[in-house]
């Protein structure tokens, strides 16, 4: 057990404790100063909604706020506002690298303003890799191939990216565009959202509601037909979701789609000479594609092949919380697209356990990764300069802003990583990504036919892998 005495710290770690399994307990110290603030910031909030006589609606001062709902409930609502906050700030200040959500109790509340509240937080964390020989260890490459097909393949995308639309009279057929108005009913009401005028359709291209592109086939301009289909299951109006939907389509016209002759003219249009010269810049594009795919394979097979040959304790119950945080990142990022994760796990037919017990074999993989990263850092004593660190905080504020940050902008946003601990976090991606670099220049490609022969090899090393 380490202890951390640090003045001046709102949030202090005052005890780590090395628990069996990967595992941490953290004793923490909220200050006193800290306690009153989030007291005052909660009964400000609780008091928006509180009516007391002689103050206006939310002008209740925090005190009064306090005498009138009492101590505990301010309280209650302080921790349950400010704890995570000072979770993650006790998980900064101890350096650590958390696995999945934590246990925490309280262990000492205040009873009145002026004293402080003390916390525990038990969490797993990152496990610690013996590392094996990592000197010129040898790693299977593919090789950089560009088939006559894939320049034929682009050409083709190309050709339909610069084709036409060329109206024409005669019932529409498979792959026309129709240009049509439409309205929908379900149950004699409208079907929300479907309804237009001068909509672009194009026939077997699967866009619409499924049964709707193939009742227009052989339709012709100014024509009106009634498409019958039904709503799916995830139609954003319950209400209707799973219903027969009956469209009114009036057709106005009927387009063929014409593709640009593959000559030299069309390799003119796109600012090349000739057409030879265009597939060689085609071929030189997927060829720097394809490197820069290959190169990424490379490394992630090195820090594998390092991993391969290190000594890593994972308990099931890390890689069960690695599942688990993979799944809450992927939840935030279809909340972020608008999708509702539970909607999804729905549609996919699977819990939520389902899916976090499936992804435990690539968070075993990444926490593996991980692992030895982390100890080549530490053996071959890599550091990222303050430098590096301000640039990578650049790039990640322009990207954010979409323009370059003044300097005041980067100090402000700076200060603010900083009080949740998130340079750290800068800083780590910095030296886990020189440590790959140091890894991939320590190693040796082969070709990848070689490699895969090699992995079929018996050997007493492979076997006794296989029975463990």
């Amino acid at each position: 057990m380490s202890e951390t005495s640090q003045s001046g710290e709102t949030v202090r770690v005052t005890a780590t404790e090395e628990l069996e399994g990967s595992r941490v307990r953290l004793t923490v110290e909220v200050a006193a100063s800290e306690v009153a603030r989030a007291i005052d910031r909660a009964a400000r909030a609780l008091g928006r909604d509180l009516r007391v006589p002689g103050f206006r609606r939310g002008k209740v001062p925090s005190q009064i706020v306090v005498r009138q709902l009492g101590w505990s409930t301010v309280l209650d609502e302080a921790v349950r506002a400010e704890l995570p906050d000072w979770y993650e700030q006790a998980v900064a200040r101890a350096k650590l690298v958390t696995v999945g959500a934590p246990n925490v109790e309280l262990a000492q509340l205040p009873e009145r303003s002026g004293e402080p509240l003390t916390f525990t937080a038990e969490v797993a964390v990152r496990p610690r890799a013996e590392l094996g020989d990592y000197e010129g260890i040898e790693v299977g490459r593919r090789e950089v191939e560009v088939s006559d097909d894939e320049v034929a393949n682009e050409l083709g995308r190309l050709r339909e990216a610069n084709a036409r639309l060329e109206t024409v009279d005669r019932p529409a057929a498979k792959g026309d565009f129709l240009i049509v108005d439409f309205e929908g009913e379900v149950d004699g009401r409208p079907v929300e959202g479907a309804s237009a005028r001068g909509y672009l359709v194009e026939l077997g291209a699967g866009r619409l509601i499924e049964g709707f592109e193939e009742q227009l086939v052989g339709a012709s301009a100014g024509e009106e037909r009634e498409v019958r289909v039904t709503l799916p299951d995830d139609f954003p109006e319950r209400s209707q979701a799973g219903k027969e939907a009956v469209f009114r389509v009036e057709v106005r016209e009927v387009k063929e789609k014409r593709l640009p002759e593959l000559d030299d003219q069309f390799a003119e249009q796109l600012g090349y000479e000739t057409l030879d010269e265009l597939r060689d810049e085609i071929a030189k594009r997927l060829r720097e594609v394809a490197e820069r795919k290959i190169e990424e394979e490379y490394r992630e097979a090195v820090v594998d092949a390092v991993a391969d040959r290190a000594q890593i304790d994972l308990p099931h119950e890390v890689v069960h919380a690695k599942a688990h945080e993979m799944w809450q990142r992927s939840a935030r990022r279809l909340r972020l697209r608008g999708i509702d994760p539970q909607r999804y796990l729905e549609l996919a037919g699977k819990s939520e356990e389902e899916v976090v017990t499936e992804g435990e074999e690539q968070a075993e993989r990444a926490l593996r990764r991980e692992a030895v990263l982390a100890a080549v850092v530490e053996k071959e004593g890599i550091e990222a300069s303050e430098e590096e660190v301000e640039a990578a905080l650049r790039a990640t504020v322009r990207a954010a802003r979409g323009r370059e940050p003044s300097d005041a902008e980067l100090r402000r946003e700076r200060r603010r990583l900083e009080s949740r601990g998130l340079v750290d976090a800068i800083r780590e991606d910095l030296v886990m990504r020189k440590a790959v670099d140091l890894l991939v220049e320590k190693s040796k490609p082969i070709p990848q036919g070689r490699a895969e022969a090699r992995e079929k090899i018996w050997t007493p090393e492979s076997a006794r892998s296989a029975g463990d």
